[in-house]
């Protein structure tokens, strides 16, 4: 079993690979911006994950530059997405708010709709 997913991984970042999405064009300022809010973001994923993969590729298409930490090869990592999270479960995106606060969001849904609604070109 642990081959039949090693090889399903690989062929899910082939084609990842092959049908990249563009980024969104921004002017540099607007860039700026995005990339300074992206900076209090970390997504919590492994690599072959196809969830993982839904994710990053909004994060391409929005062209938002998230932090990535390997909860799979990591385990350092891992541990923090345990203890502070609650789950060792992925994709997990780490929001620090401005108040401080940290939200954990799970769902991959979840996730590509709060990236759409705060980083889509119209709303940044």
């Amino acid at each position: 079993m642990a081959i039949v997913r090693w090889i399903l991984g690989r062929i899910i970042l082939l084609l990842d690979f092959i049908f990249s999405p563009r980024g969104v064009k921004r002017a540099n300022e607007a860039q700026a911006v995005v990339d300074t809010q992206a900076q209090k973001l970390a997504l919590y994923q492994f690599a072959a994950c196809p969830f993982c993969v839904k994710v990053r590729r909004q994060m391409k298409r929005l062209s938002v530059n998230v932090e990535l930490r390997d909860a799979k090869n990591d385990q350092t990592i891992a541990e923090e997405l345990l203890a502070s999270g609650g789950k060792k479960k992925v994709p997990c995106l780490r929001i620090e708010h401005d108040s401080g606060e940290v939200e954990w969001m799970y769902e991959s849904s979840d996730i590509n709709a709060y990236l759409t609604k705060r980083f889509s070109p119209e709303s940044v």
